[in-house]
């Protein structure tokens, strides 16, 4: 299949095969599809949150407007934005940099400086709001690569925030639930799966200047 006939494939799966399961393989590679998103400046303030126990899944049902996908699908992932971004979490990053690249001080310390300037002078509100921002860039990537991988996915805002949180104990991993994305296989059943995707003609939608 080409690109596009992957993304063609790829649908917003609203019933899930509850008899199928993803591999650890397929699981890693989510991970590292995650991990290798671009973030504003490399700070990754995201964390994702990958859910298969099916206890816990049973129970935020209820707080997902009991929408099934979250209990049917072989795993839930759960992307949370970090809430301890400040000058202490730069300085690990550009630590990190120094160690994995062996970048001397004098090289990034006015990127350092500037950086933890611009961190700290940002209201927590606008931090949450970048780092939210950058978790939908995550959302694309991972929906992207499932539909490479051929894994069904079904992106997913409703839900309520505050008792993700209180259920999983985000608070206490200084971390805020923002996006879900169940993942897993189609049903054979799921009527959207045969249904024809529409989009408005590319030529609307695209811009050139030549």
């Amino acid at each position: 299949m080409s690109s596009i006939e992957k993304l063609q494939w790829r649908y917003a799966t609203k019933k899930f095969d509850q008899s199928k399961k993803l591999t650890e393989s397929q699981i890693d590679i989510l991970k590292n599809t995650f991990n290798l998103t671009a973030t504003s400046y490399g700070l990754q303030p995201l964390k994702l949150l990958i859910l298969s126990n099916q206890e816990i899944k049973n129970s935020l049902l209820e707080h997902s407007f009991n929408q099934s996908q979250v209990t049917d699908c072989s795993h839930l992932l759960i992307i949370c934005i970090k809430t301890n971004i400040d000058g202490d979490y730069v300085d690990n990053k550009f630590d990190l940099e120094k160690k994995e690249r062996g970048t001397p001080e004098e090289v990034i310390k006015d990127f350092r400086a500037f950086l933890k300037g611009t961190i700290t002078t940002k209201s927590k509100e606008e931090i949450e709001t970048s780092a939210i921002n950058q978790a939908y860039i995550s959302l694309g990537n991972l929906m992207t690569v499932c539909a490479f991988e051929k894994i069904d996915s079904c992106p997913m805002e409703g839900f309520n925030s505050q008792k993700f949180d209180e259920v999983l104990e985000l608070e206490k991993q200084q971390l805020k639930s923002v996006l879900l994305l169940p993942v897993g296989f189609r049903a054979e059943d799921d009527f959207m799966s045969t249904l024809k995707k529409v989009r408005i003609p590319v030529e609307e939608s695209v811009i050139e200047i030549h």
